[in-house]
């Protein structure tokens, strides 16, 4: 049987990791597999036990709803509860052992690497395990004030402070703030789930709308965005992103990034 990893979640059948993660192996003439495997919430433990017992598992990606809990299954060396929170990625480290990590962070950043957000106002939708990624990243930037937009204020203002970022922490039937980067770090706007219904006039002409959410590509969000004349960001971009960091975990060599173009093409077909 051939290595392999895989992408987990609930629900999965969605998910374009197997469709990227593929793409690189085949550039890379590497004879090894990458899939997607559907685990409920209460399957979450004892997918970790047999995998642990297959020697050609090569880790996963970890999606919603598990990217929090999956952390109490793997070993920890980089204390990603202590800093994010929350994992997107399992690998195999050096030791033998399962390690949880998280390249969500680094995925979400780069699209944004030539955007100087210094001082700079900032608003997230959403409080789960993408925001805490998202919001450990701004953290790191020297950002202005952020707003974070959750059903739950409480979970969102928790967030704020866990991360030693200033600002506000509201319902999402807010206003939005006049930010420079408006970042949906929420499934509202994913196919099959509600939309997200958001007024983006209180946002200046130079602002960047952020979508993480990769299906459907074009979100109400970023056709909004884009009737406003705004910069915008895809899920693809973050999803590509963090995948790379994550195959070279699992696989033990970078993917061919040079074929991104083809790649995109690919995930648009």
């Amino acid at each position: 049987m051939k290595p392999y990893a895989e992408v987990i979640g609930d629900p999965i059948a969605h998910s374009k990791s197997p469709l990227i993660h593929s793409f690189w192996l085949d550039q890379l003439g590497l004879d090894a597999e990458y899939r997607r495997f559907h685990v409920k919430p209460d399957d979450l433990g004892a997918y970790f036990d047999s995998r642990r017992a297959d020697p050609n598992w090569r880790g996963c990606n970890v999606t919603v709803p598990h990217k929090l809990v999956a952390l109490d299954h793997v070993a920890d060396p980089g204390d990603v509860r202590g800093s994010i929170g929350a994992i997107n990625t399992v690998f195999r480290g050096e030791g033998g052992d399962w390690i949880g990590t998280n390249t969500d962070a680094a995925g979400f950043h780069a699209p944004i690497a030539g955007l100087d957000l210094t001082k700079q106002p900032v608003a997230v939708i959403g409080a789960g395990g993408a925001a805490r990624a998202i919001l450990f990243a701004l953290s790191r930037l020297g950002v202005g004030r952020v707003t974070v937009l959750n059903r739950n204020p409480l979970k969102a203002a928790a967030l704020l402070s866990t991360f030693g970022l200033k600002g506000d922490a509201l319902p999402l039937t807010a206003p939005l703030p006049a930010a420079k980067l408006l970042v949906n770090a929420s499934t509202l706007g994913m196919t099959g789930q509600p939309p997200l219904e958001i007024d983006l006039s209180p946002l200046p002409d130079d602002a960047v709308v952020y979508d993480a959410v990769y299906a459907p590509i074009e979100t109400p969000l970023l056709a909004q965005a884009h009737a406003r004349g705004l910069d915008t960001v895809d899920g693809l971009e973050m999803l590509v992103g963090q995948a790379a960091l994550a195959f070279e975990l699992f696989f033990g060599v970078a993917p061919p990034r040079d074929r991104d173009d083809e790649l995109r093409a690919q995930l648009l077909a």
